[in-house]
């Protein structure tokens, strides 16, 4: 059963806010690198076939977040693999200064992930109070 905690729950739907926001980015790069790396303001990059290739990238890494956006308990690596993810989007654009819109846009997700999935992993671990029969 996926877990049922608040932190869970919110875990979940910014699991799959976060997915949702990287199809958004990627498919439009796919089908149109050069515009969209211009709007972006980045520089551009010869041939497109390389920032196609990374939002084609970006969507399969998407796909293997979804079964933590699923359940937690039963895909907890998958979720943690998920959070670390965008902890390594984070590094690796950090070193680079024209790139810095993508760090802040995994920042955005990672933060919130890793609180949310400390929160539920500890409250799933928490044993439910035991009620007293009424006498």
């Amino acid at each position: 059963m996926a877990n049922d905690t608040t932190a869970g729950r919110w875990f979940r739907r910014t699991m799959w806010a976060g997915i949702a926001a990287n199809f958004a980015l990627a498919l439009p790069t796919l089908a149109a690198p050069a515009l969209m790396l211009a709007m972006a303001s980045l520089p551009t990059a010869t041939p497109d076939l390389w920032p196609r290739f990374a939002a084609l990238l970006l969507m399969l890494l998407s796909v293997f977040y979804i079964p933590a956006g699923l359940d937690i308990d039963r895909y907890r690596a998958a979720a943690w693999f998920a959070v670390g993810s965008r902890l390594a989007g984070v590094a690796f654009f950090l070193l680079e200064p024209d790139y810095r819109l993508f760090m802040y846009f995994d920042l955005a997700f990672f933060v919130p992930l890793a609180v949310l999935l400390t929160l539920a992993v500890r409250g799933a671990r928490t044993p439910e109070p035991v009620e007293r029969a009424a006498r």
